[in-house]
């Protein structure tokens, strides 16, 4: 938020050196209105885009900003911010909930309340904004009413600075009361009903603002729009809000560092997998986020890997699967059936699609079984070829490179080998040994000289 109100703050500090100098752009210096378009869930890339909305409409000198609004809810942490960002708007602002049928619940309320001038088009609503879980589900009693009177506080706020009807927002937030456009027009909700754009212009024209600076008159005949639309990264920033694109992305992430692991120098996997736990982390940052479901599913990824350098003992692939399915489901705290973009009822559903979680479990757990696989084919190849070698070193002489307390290590047929003095005696560094038997991959020997010695008597 810091950072929003910054930008205000130097555009306004900026706009108080040009009047130093008598180049202020002053509001409505130019006969234009600049509108901009928010819709769907309100997060925090709908916070920025409002906040660099406002800045734009002031520096670019435009008499006042529409704002269209068509939301269902959203996060309460973003919507203060736009709250905050309205509140300290240098520039007229005018939230116009349209085209018919459109909504401005539960965030929304919010959003329209702090405007300086709230229309509706017919056939469209407003309220229902009582705070509820980022599932959508009722809040724990205790929490639920600590955050409900907070948010009634702020409620009444924005309604006592901008003039409204106290009583009637509050019951939006304390009864989830919802009102038709003709309702809240009728009780001091909002200010007009307007057909459309043209309509709103018209009904605009003569009224007044009150800015912190003084009284502004709005004059719209003949006047110009200027469209402000998202930049593509403020698109983009969008498009990774969304549950199902995060989880996918902290996937592909942690799959891409493991196949690094497993095959170093590769590259190409380890440079995909960094890149894509970045914009996952971007992307959990814009939503509530269990921080500890983000934890298991790369827990998961390191006991896939060991399950991959030990395969057959099988607990790793199991305890990797675990962890996978319970990271996925604690992640945001729910799971459902629905379609791959999230539904949105009165407030945005903040949930990871069963059919998504399905798909990428199933893939990952194939290729993480293949992988192992291949890797146990590996080692048995290597076993089955040097089965000739290790019976041919019984009885071949070698020498013990360290010290035999009995067991130790010796160098026999061009090879290091673990080894066991074969009558439990020490046999000390650089001594000569023969091999008598083969134990697994451990060779029993005993030292040379002794033999001789034996023969010799």
């Amino acid at each position: 938020m810091r950072r929003k109100l910054a930008l205000l703050f130097v555009a306004l500090g900026f706009g108080g050196f040009l009047a130093i100098n008598n180049l202020t752009p002053a509001v409505g210096s130019n006969h234009t209105a600049a509108i901009m378009s928010i819709d769907g869930a309100i997060d925090s890339a709908s916070a920025d885009f409002l906040a660099r909305g406002i800045v734009s409409a002031f520096e670019g000198g435009h008499s006042f900003l529409i704002i269209k609004l068509d939301t269902p809810g959203g996060l309460l942490g973003s919507t203060r911010e736009i709250v905050e960002s309205m509140l300290a708007s240098p520039i007229p602002l005018v939230v116009y909930v349209s085209p018919s049928g459109a909504q401005a619940a539960s965030a929304g309320t919010f959003i329209t309340s702090a405007s300086h001038i709230a229309a509706m088009a017919p056939a469209t609503n407003i309220g229902a904004a009582s705070p509820v879980g980022s599932g959508g589900e009722d809040l724990p009693e205790t929490i639920k009413d600590k955050v409900t009177e907070d948010t009634a506080a702020l409620i009444r706020g924005i309604a006592g600075r901008r003039s409204r009807n106290v009583k009637a927002l509050e019951d939006t937030v304390l009864s989830a009361v919802s009102y038709t456009a003709a309702e809240a027009l009728e009780i001091g909700i909002v200010d007009i009903v307007a057909q459309d754009l043209d309509d709103l212009l018209a009904q605009l024209d003569g009224r007044t603002v009150q800015l912190d600076d003084g009284q502004v008159t709005l004059r719209t005949e003949g006047i110009s729009i200027v469209t402000i639309s998202r930049t593509p990264l403020e698109r983009f920033l969008g498009f990774l809000a969304n549950p199902d694109i995060a989880f996918i992305l902290l996937t592909i992430g942690g799959l891409g560092i493991l196949i690094e692991f497993l095959s170093p120098g590769l590259l190409g996997p380890g440079i995909i997998g960094l890149i894509a736990l970045a914009l996952a982390f971007v992307a959990l940052g814009s939503m509530p986020v269990n921080w500890v479901g983000a934890g298991l599913i790369l827990l998961a990824m390191g006991l896939f890997y060991l399950e991959a350098q030990a395969p057959g003992v099988g607990v790793f692939g199991v305890g990797g699967a675990i962890s996978f399915i319970l990271g996925a489901f604690l992640l945001f705290g729910n799971l459902s059936f629905g379609p791959f973009v999230p539904q949105l009822p009165a407030a945005p559903r903040v949930e990871l699609s069963l059919w998504v979680l399905g798909t990428v479990t199933a893939f990952l757990l194939a290729l993480i079984f293949l992988m192992a696989r291949a890797t146990h084919q590996a080692t048995k190849a290597v076993v089955y070829a040097g089965a000739t070698t290790i019976g041919e070193v019984v009885g071949q002489l070698g020498h013990a490179i360290s010290d035999l307390h009995p067991s130790g290590t010796v160098y026999v047929a061009g090879e290091q080998w673990s080894a066991e003095s074969d009558d439990g005696e020490p046999i000390q560094n650089g001594k000569e040994v023969i091999v008598l038997a083969v134990e697994g991959l451990v060779l029993r020997v005993f030292q040379a000289d002794k033999e001789s010695l034996g023969d010799e008597s």
